[in-house]
């Protein structure tokens, strides 16, 4: 039985449903209440180390932040923690494999909408559909059991940056999360980068849709064949000229974006009449004129793999994973483990994570505000639905999901998120108080899963806890405000 979202509204809910279908019937995405939320049973082990120790920097990294028991599970995985560690890499590497029923299930209020096919996404209002992606966004983050390719999902959307306020992007914007960075986060990076290159969404954004030759005085719009070379591959200092630009531009002419035509809204077409079908040099390499539409292929090839791109990609994770000034040794073992393995995301990110440099990198990073406010709702086991109030705070901070208006995305450095130390603040109290819509924290319950006063510290600090970071949450009358403003929280 297929009934849409649309269908659900009109028969007003769940009990409307199973008084005309019977229980059996109704799809289980649309049961809604039919299904508890996970019990986490402690007490669990938090850290104890006085320092943060290997698994509890990987839960800081890797994650989105350690919820109750993940600590505890992880050192479970094998006898020695750097065991335990490699186990956790393995199997976060391998998203496929971890079961994420219960993350799917509390998004299909929002998956039903956002897996819509992309021609059908402009029967929604723009703001509804923005929102719906914000929420969607956070409420993954703080439930999936795929933390890694979470965290990757929003490195890509950083890398390949689209503002959704920009034209059809509005719309299109939603397929390219699902279509585009969540299918290949953690795949390979060729398929990654020509993916994105066909995006209707990056092709409405960086003016692709827009790059023809119909008269022979034409001049290609070179927009995207820029941020290609600059941010999506090369790097600003990869070793392109202004004329590769151009040519790279040349090579693209052609390809369209329908957006009148009702039935076929956002479907990506090469026009022939419209490309530039000379010969182009592209990085010293000749195109031969008469290859079409195959002269995106020919450029994707150069660059994709090309020792500049390894180079600046392996920059940008390490400046993620590492540090915000990036160790050149830790770069120079994930640019060769990129180019060996042909573009390899998963083999890229196990020669980095198995790097000294990353091992010994701890609570040096400050978190983003969206890993600060996720990880707070991880770290808390907040019952959540990432209500509006919630995303609110992102916005006062700057960091909302798909919020950034230019093509190099948020950046990751600590200094631009300096400023919003005073709304972290805000934060923290209201959640201590259960004053945010949509995120309610059972703080006795908490303490019991966790141990105790201690357990609680060691959990949200990741070490055990100082005197002096003992005696702030006693004496604060508001200790998990108190923790999650302390430096120990902020960085990871």
């Amino acid at each position: 039985m297929n009934i849409s979202r649309r269908i659900f509204l009109q028969a007003g809910g769940s009990a409307a449903l199973l008084a005309a279908t019977g229980c059996e019937q109704v799809p289980r995405n649309l049961l809604f209440g039919f299904q508890s939320r996970p019990v986490r049973r402690g007490p669990f082990h938090p850290p104890v180390a006085e320092s943060i120790d290997l698994i509890a920097h990987a839960l800081n990294r890797l994650s989105f932040g350690a919820r109750p028991g993940d600590y505890a599970r992880i050192n479970r995985l094998a006898p020695t923690s750097e065991e335990a560690f490699r186990a956790y890499v393995e199997e976060q590497l391998s998203p496929a494999k971890i079961d994420d029923s219960w993350c799917d299930y509390s998004l299909r209020r929002f998956t039903e909408t956002l897996n819509q096919p992309a021609g059908d996404l402009f029967e929604y209002q723009e703001k509804f559909l923005l929102n719906e992606m914000m929420r969607e966004s956070v409420l993954r983050a703080v439930l999936t059991e795929r933390q890694l390719h979470e965290v990757m999902v929003q490195f890509w959307t950083d890398h390949f940056n689209i503002d959704p306020s920009k034209g059809d992007c509005k719309w299109l914007k939603a397929a390219d999360d699902r279509t585009v960075i969540r299918a290949h986060a953690l795949g390979k990076f060729p398929a990654l980068l020509r993916a994105s290159a066909l995006s209707p969404a990056m092709l409405w954004y960086l003016d692709g849709r827009a790059n023809r030759k119909q008269q022979p005085d034409d001049k290609p719009n070179e927009n995207y064949a820029r941020e290609l070379m600059e941010l999506h591959t090369l790097g600003v200092h990869g070793g392109y000229t202004q004329r590769d630009v151009m040519e790279v531009a040349r090579c693209l002419t052609g390809w369209h974006v329908r957006s009148k035509e009702p039935f076929y809204k956002g479907k990506v077409e090469f026009k022939k009449h419209l490309h530039d079908n000379g010969t182009k040099e592209v990085l010293g390499q000749r195109i031969p004129a008469g290859l079409g539409e195959k002269d995106l292929d020919r450029v994707l090839d150069i660059v994709a793999l090309h020792p500049s791109t390894a180079r600046y990609l392996a920059t940008k994770l390490c400046r993620r994973f590492i540090a915000d000034e990036p160790p050149a040794s830790a770069v120079t073992v994930v640019a060769e483990a990129f180019s060996n393995s042909q573009g390899d995301l998963r083999a890229t990110l196990r020669a980095l994570f198995g790097t000294p440099e990353f091992q010994v990198a701890r609570g040096a990073k400050f978190k983003r505000p969206f890993h600060f406010i996720v990880s707070a709702l991880r770290g808390a086991d907040a019952e959540t639905d990432a209500d509006p109030k919630v995303i609110d705070y992102l916005l006062r901070m700057g960091h909302a999901p798909f919020g950034y208006p230019t093509p190099d995305g948020y950046p990751e450095e600590a200094s631009p998120w300096m400023g919003t130390l005073l709304w972290r603040w805000n934060f923290a109290v209201a959640l201590n108080d259960n004053k945010i819509k949509g995120a309610r924290v059972n703080l006795k319950s908490l303490k019991q899963t966790l141990g105790g006063d201690d357990g609680l510290m060691a959990h949200f600090l990741g070490c055990r806890a100082t005197a002096a970071e003992k005696q702030g949450y006693h004496g604060s009358g508001a200790g998990l405000a108190l923790l999650l403003a302390s430096p120990g929280f902020q960085r990871c």
